[in-house]
């Protein structure tokens, strides 16, 4: 069973760097529109192959053996990306970002629109620190949607804008030791406190956010300087500042419980609730977006969760430098929680292989959709921006690979 899940992993991992095909067999033949579409969907991709894993489990091992192995996965990533996800995207959340980001772009001695996308390609990312990576990522998603990822800008602009951001987004998590899925993964067993994050790793990861942001900008400059008006304001009524703040709350709140899954999904429906009540402030919740994303993490759970029989031996057979470039290439076909996690079990592993591992992870966490757990929440908010409404994964691995090398360069000094 363990080759076949392995198979089945290979044949998700292929379905998804091909997803854009399916879109465009989907303009090719309208009658079989629909199908392709949907398998066409990188978030489905997961969700869909990890069922016919269950099914091939029920076959070979028998259907009690199958919801055993389904139910001993853990889903709290994917739950709490979709909450956050939800939450972060609410209109009065957006509103106090925004109107930051607006205030200090004023005062930034550059283009106000060149210096809202730098802010939300630096910033933000750095913002996940301490309002955890997918929150981070929905935030920066949203705030370039209508400026970068839109039509007319040039689709390797778009490419390079979306490694960008996701590379950020990845290494920018690194000032605490709760934000990022893949230090979170290690920080109890390794003792990694959030000021040892900082000063082993952050300092480091905010230079390499500062210049991958503003590399990208630099290539920009010309299609946003044009850009006359600011980000058009989402709310048609101002919102008052105590629905703002309540938003907040819910969002610090949903945070500071991000580990148990029942405190967060309650104050998730009081959420809703709290929404309906204040609907002429509301934007529409992006539930769909948001079901999507977490579908994708709880397939990759359930298909990653059988592949720890090829994947430790690997980590666990590399010297510190070997690890580093190891770790970097694997996070493209596995997802950087899931490799630091693996790194976790292994008995003995010297500090220096524990820096090498981690630094890896999270350089190589732009590459791919699946390489770290909040990029198929920047995927879903903004692939409409892109040609055939999908993203592809040669272009974006093309896209990532500057950053990375930066992000790289800047863990091994």
């Amino acid at each position: 069973m363990e080759i076949v899940a392995a198979i089945v992993f290979a044949l998700a991992l292929i379905h998804t760097f091909t997803a854009k095909s399916f879109e465009v067999l989907s303009n090719r033949h309208p009658s079989h529109a629909g199908l392709f579409h949907l398998l066409g969907e990188v978030e489905v991709v997961f969700g869909f192959w990890a069922f016919i894993l269950i099914a091939l489990l029920a076959i070979f091992a028998g259907g009690d053996k199958a919801i055993t192995y389904v139910e001993s996965r853990h889903y709290t990533e994917p739950m709490f990306v979709f909450v956050v996800m939800v939450v972060a995207a609410s209109q009065p959340v957006l509103g106090v970002v925004r109107g930051l980001i607006t205030l200090i772009a004023k005062i930034l001695p550059i283009n106000n629109i060149l210096a809202q996308v730098w802010l939300s390609l630096a910033a933000v990312p750095l913002l996940g620190s301490f309002i955890t990576e997918p929150a981070a990522m929905t935030i920066a998603a949203l705030m370039l949607a209508p400026q970068v990822f839109k039509q007319g800008m040039p689709e390797w602009l778009k490419y390079a804008a979306l490694g960008v951001l996701f590379v950020n987004i990845s290494i920018g998590g690194t000032l605490t030791s709760y934000a990022a899925p893949p230090v979170l993964m290690v920080a109890k067993a390794w003792q990694w406190d959030s000021a040892f994050m900082a000063s082993t790793f952050g300092w480091k990861a905010a230079i390499a956010v500062l210049i991958n942001a503003t590399v990208v900008c630099y290539l920009l400059r010309q299609h946003l300087i044009n850009i006359k008006d600011s980000i058009t304001p989402l709310d048609k009524l101002k919102t008052p500042v105590m629905v703002s703040l309540i938003h907040i709350l819910f969002l610090v709140g949903v945070v500071v419980f991000a580990h148990h899954p029942v405190i967060f999904f309650g104050l998730f429906l009081l959420f809703l609730g709290f929404t309906q009540a204040y609907e002429r402030y509301q934007s529409p919740l992006i539930l769909k977006e948001g079901l999507l994303v977490g579908f994708f993490l709880a397939g990759l759970v359930v298909l990653g969760g059988m592949q720890q029989w090829w994947l430790q031996p690997i980590v666990s057979s590399l010297a510190p430098l070997q690890l580093f470039f190891g770790a970097t290439a694997l996070t493209a076909i596995t997802d950087n929680a899931a490799l630091t996690f693996l790194g976790s079990q292994i008995i003995g592993l010297s500090d220096e292989a524990k820096y090498m591992l981690m630094a890896g992870a999270v350089a190589g966490g732009g590459l791919t959709l699946i390489a770290n757990a909040p990029n198929p929440a920047g995927a879903a908010l903004l692939k409409q921006g892109f040609n055939d409404c999908s993203i592809g994964a040669g272009q974006l691995l093309l896209g990532a690979l500057p950053p990375t090398i930066v992000a790289a360069v800047l863990f091994l000094i």
